[in-house]
């Protein structure tokens, strides 16, 4: 569990690795596999030259995912995923507030270990899909000069607007499904209400922790 915490904490806050400059207005046509190829090696060549960044500077990982990360990856889907059942309970205001409340506890939760980017590379893994699939599975494995390579899995669905990701498997657990636990024990306890406050509570005590 030590070693998917330590591999989380370096993965999520860039979580879709989205590519940006003029090759976005491509990235909607191009197949999902190679759009995570592209995206990847992009964001950690962003990572690498921004020294910012890879000290954890949580306003410069903001902008990457705000101009990079955001218009490729479905954060309401992947919190309505991780909320479950209470997500249909919820109104359009408490929807609103878990998806901005969820994305930015994966940006200040993981945004402090992006400096232990040195020389990974992703390394696409066979990928079998068929031209009419609108959800797919990318597999990947992050390999460095030393250690062993990681698994690292992303679940894509076709939109209008393009293949997003909306889920992200590190070490063989996956993202939602591993939030999903957490946040159905709090709305049982405190209901939608209670799971948006802890989250908002949570947020609060990070951003105060980096300013400490």
């Amino acid at each position: 569990m030590q070693k998917f915490l330590k591999i989380l904490r370096f993965f999520v806050a860039p979580v879709a690795l989205v590519l940006a400059g003029p090759v976005v207005a491509q990235a909607s046509t191009a197949a999902p596999d190679v759009l995570v190829r592209d995206l990847t090696a992009d964001v950690l060549d962003t990572i690498r030259a921004d020294k910012a960044i890879a000290n954890g500077d949580v306003s410069r990982v903001q902008k990457l995912v705000d101009e990079k990360i955001l218009p490729y990856v479905d954060f309401q889907k992947m919190t309505q995923l991780a909320v479950g059942r209470g997500w249909r309970q919820a109104t359009p205001e408490q929807r609103a507030a878990l998806t901005r409340e969820f994305r930015t506890l994966l940006v200040r939760t993981y945004s402090g270990a992006l400096s232990q980017v040195t020389d990974h590379q992703v390394q696409l893994r066979p990928f079998r899909a068929q031209p009419a699939d609108t959800d797919v599975l990318v597999r990947t494995s992050v390999v460095a000069s030393r250690g062993d390579p990681i698994q690292l899995d992303y679940r894509l669905e076709k939109t209008d607007a393009g293949w997003k990701i909306y889920d992200v498997n590190i070490l063989g657990v996956w993202l939602v499904e591993n939030y999903k636990t957490q946040f159905a024990s709090q709305i049982n306890a405190g209901g939608v209400d209670g799971l948006i406050k802890t989250l908002s509570d949570r947020n609060r005590q990070l951003e105060q922790g980096k300013k400490a």
